[in-house]
């Protein structure tokens, strides 16, 4: 796999994981837009995807640090030592772990008709258009609600709309913004959920995906590449979080929508021409 390959794929993994734009679906995109078939099998792909991936999960762990200090350790001493936590933060953090279930389920049950049936550039392309316009419509409903106020029903609804997430073009950044505005959540509260949302589901599949990763080993040529995507992963996915939310102080998600709708649509004109 060139390293150019490995440090595009690592920035487009970087910032499209943590906006509403969908990394999957552009993780699929890029290599099909410019013709790289960089990957001899699905085994190849799947270990450099968990490469991205952990270059990501570093990214939110390190940007929200402040944040998730108090969550590990009130939620293990809401376990461990009940009397000496803060009982709203520490059931607030085991909310947000309980979130990232039903998608974990549906992944790993899902796991082969996911990667042989979706990810088909067509419906990438319409996806991307439809759950644009859903989060479109969201953002026009009123959100008083801060992160602080995540609990149950949040983490069962939002979490149950996560598993929509697992085809490529939805966008796990997108449904979850879109379910949080729904449920009432600011602007900027929502971005937070979906990022505190985002530790526990790449958490869960980066370690799935390491094990299988680990009993087979790192197919040959593949190390550099992967060290090159995970640093560039993590830089770029850094980035994307802080500006979003200095975005989000001003701006609303339109501008996120219309990237969709082009870059949909720019695809379903690709396909109409036989580009590919």
């Amino acid at each position: 796999m060139p390293i150019l390959h490995a440090i595009i794929l690592g920035i487009v993994q970087g910032l499209t994981e943590f906006l509403p734009i969908s990394s999957s679906g552009h993780l699929e995109l890029v290599p099909w837009l410019f013709g790289w078939n960089d990957f001899a099998d699905e085994s190849v792909a799947m270990a450099f995807d968990t490469a991205l991936h952990l270059g990501t999960l570093v990214a939110v762990v390190v940007y929200l640090r402040a944040e998730l200090v108090p969550y590990v350790r009130h939620g293990a001493l809401l376990v461990l030592s009940p009397k000496r936590c803060d009982k709203k933060v520490g059931r607030r953090a085991w909310w947000f772990v309980a979130s990232a279930i039903p998608a974990g389920l549906a992944g790993v049950v899902g796991e082969e008709w996911i990667s042989e049936d979706l990810g088909e550039p067509l419906l990438i392309a319409v996806t991307l258009i439809v759950f644009g316009l859903v989060l479109l419509w969201a953002d026009r409903l009123p959100g008083r609600r801060d992160a602080d106020g995540f609990g149950a029903v949040d983490a069962l609804m939002i979490g149950l709309a996560q598993v929509l997430a697992l085809n490529p073009g939805t966008s796990r950044a997108g449904i979850t913004i879109t379910l949080a505005r729904v449920r009432g959540f600011t602007r900027d509260a929502a971005a937070r959920v979906s990022f505190l949302m985002s530790v526990p589901i790449i958490a869960g599949a980066v370690a799935f995906q390491l094990g299988g990763l680990f009993a087979d080993g790192i197919p040959e040529g593949l190390l550099v590449p992967m060290i090159v995507g995970i640093v560039s992963a993590g830089i770029s996915g850094w980035f994307a979080m802080w500006g979003m939310i200095r975005l989000l102080r001003t701006r609303a998600f339109t501008g996120f929508v219309v990237y969709r709708v082009i870059v949909g649509v720019a695809v379903l004109g690709l396909l109409a021409t036989s580009f590919r």
